[in-house]
């Protein structure tokens, strides 16, 4: 399983993953292809963003079963804590006055 979800990208690339993906919300792709045609497809994506943020989460070997990719002007960010892939908001997004900072960071 494949779940793609773009921020401030051209319309044509999201036009072109609807020929491998569902669009069930404008920029975010769900889909099942295989290993290689999902990092064909990351390819395209980082390659056509122009400056938008791109996130690909995808099935994997992992404890959590998934995987993370993030590629450019993201409003979430991902860290790792002690093996596990957590995400939070980006300082830049954060309420004026709100600590982002995470016990143990």
């Amino acid at each position: 399983m494949v779940v793609l979800i773009l921020e401030n990208v051209p319309v044509g690339l999201r036009g072109e993953l609807t020929r491998w993906m569902l669009e069930p919300k404008a920029g975010v792709f769900v889909g099942a292809p295989n290993a290689l045609v999902r990092d064909k497809l990351w390819e395209k994506v980082v390659k056509e963003s122009r400056g938008g943020g791109c996130i690909m989460l995808h099935s994997s070997d992992t404890e959590q079963r998934y995987d993370v990719r993030m590629w450019g002007n993201c409003t979430r960010e991902a860290i790792d804590m002690e093996g596990l892939k957590l995400i939070r908001r980006s300082r830049r997004d954060a309420p004026i006055g709100q600590n982002l900072k995470w016990p143990g960071i």
